[in-house]
């Protein structure tokens, strides 16, 4: 077979693989959508189309927590101070859920008011690029990240002090930044506790690792749920997605699932309505 040949057929394939995987914008055109992830090589702020998040309403037993943020957020988005704020506790309470769904809450009543950009933890050194290209855009930004710790000799945690508060440029007024963790100071306690003990200025060294924490205004603790919220939280799902089930064998079934898991919260919850549904055969 000869070049000729070959050429129609690779055509085809190229073709066919462009529109099983389209390239992603190298556009970078905020107005294009309302939330991105962003990729630090090549510089892309990459549309998503669809966000995987659930309604604010379904978010149980944070209600304090969902006051406060949506407060911040809304002040935020009509261009008046907000804070940064860091979402820290235990795993699979609503954190992140929380964000994303104050995020298009807020976007239904202020028509597409919010831009929400995810940075994920290992692009956190090419932040400043990053907030090169939202200067250039008057729509208002939720910088956010997901799951943010610092482990070890990771250094990584100086420059985003930097950004955050203390630079010479800061942040820009059309953005705040978003973020959850597992930890309190951002560091495991463990971490904190050497250098208090082996450092020559424990005290020096111990506010240098843990003052990236007081650089968010705003700090809200989550924590695993008693059984009436997850009974809450069960139901609350039951009622959105018009699933058909006794409430008594639905308590029997939830109770049964945390105790295989170990734990209640909200990620415990929806894994069981995932589970319910399946077994229901009934999409979400």
């Amino acid at each position: 077979m000869t070049e000729n040949d070959l050429r129609p057929l690779l055509e085809r394939i190229a073709d066919a693989l462009e529109r099983l995987a389209p390239p992603i914008s190298t556009s970078n055109d905020i107005e294009a959508d309302d939330a991105f992830i962003w990729h630090s090589e090549g510089a892309l702020l990459e549309p998503i189309t669809r966000v995987n998040r659930v309604d604010l309403s379904l978010l149980k037993g944070i209600d304090h927590q969902s006051v406060i943020l949506l407060e911040n957020t809304t002040n935020f988005a009509n261009g008046l101070p907000a804070n940064n704020a860091l979402l820290w506790g235990a795993r699979g309470t609503g954190k992140s859920s929380l964000v994303k769904a104050i995020h298009a809450y807020i976007n239904v009543q202020i028509s597409s008011a919010l831009v929400l950009v995810e940075i994920h933890r290992e692009e956190i050194p090419s932040l400043p690029q990053l907030l090169t290209i939202l200067r250039q855009t008057k729509r208002r930004c939720v910088l956010f990240c997901d799951d943010l710790s610092f482990d070890g000799e990771d250094s990584t945690y100086k420059s985003l002090k930097a950004v955050l508060e203390g630079g010479i440029e800061g942040r820009p007024d059309n953005v705040i930044f978003y973020a959850t963790s597992n930890r309190r100071h951002l560091m495991p306690r463990t971490m904190i506790e050497n250098e208090r003990s082996s450092a020559i200025s424990p005290s020096e060294a111990v506010e240098e690792k843990v003052s990236l924490s007081d650089r968010f205004g705003l700090w809200l603790g989550f924590h695993n749920c008693d059984q009436k919220t997850y009974f809450a939280m069960i139901e609350g799902y039951v009622k959105y997605y018009d699933l058909e089930i006794e409430q008594e064998d639905l308590r029997s079934q939830a109770t049964e699932w945390t105790m295989t898991r170990g734990s209640r919260s909200g990620r415990t919850a929806w894994q069981f309505i995932q589970h319910l549904a399946g077994q229901l055969g009934k999409k979400l």
